[in-house]
């Protein structure tokens, strides 16, 4: 398995790949890193755990939203972060509130 330094908002990580996947691992690098950024950078969250925490549910609604084509490949979509923050906050109540 071939290891790849990596920066994720300006931390640097040690991640591990296998072999030919570097472009794959590098391109959801790069994903994590514009939402972790993009939400730091609203200026809403500040903790970078609650920030990582942020930044996955993101990926992980768009993802779970795409609808598929039909070769099997999600087509893009657009998310409005606030909305899916007010969402994550509703569900999660006032103990767990993230703003």
């Amino acid at each position: 398995m071939k290891q790849l330094e990596v920066t994720i908002m300006g931390q640097s990580y040690i991640l591990g790949c296998p072999e030919g996947g570097e472009r794959a691992l590098l391109e959801a690098v790069g994903n994590v890193d514009q939402e972790m950024c993009a939400i730091r950078d609203a200026g809403k969250v500040r903790a970078r755990e609650r920030i990582a925490v942020l930044a996955a549910l993101n990926l992980a609604y768009v993802q779970a939203e795409r609808p598929m084509s039909a070769n099997g490949a999600a087509a893009a979509s657009n998310v409005d972060l606030d909305a899916l923050v007010t969402r994550i906050d509703e569900a999660l109540g006032h103990d767990g509130q993230l703003l």
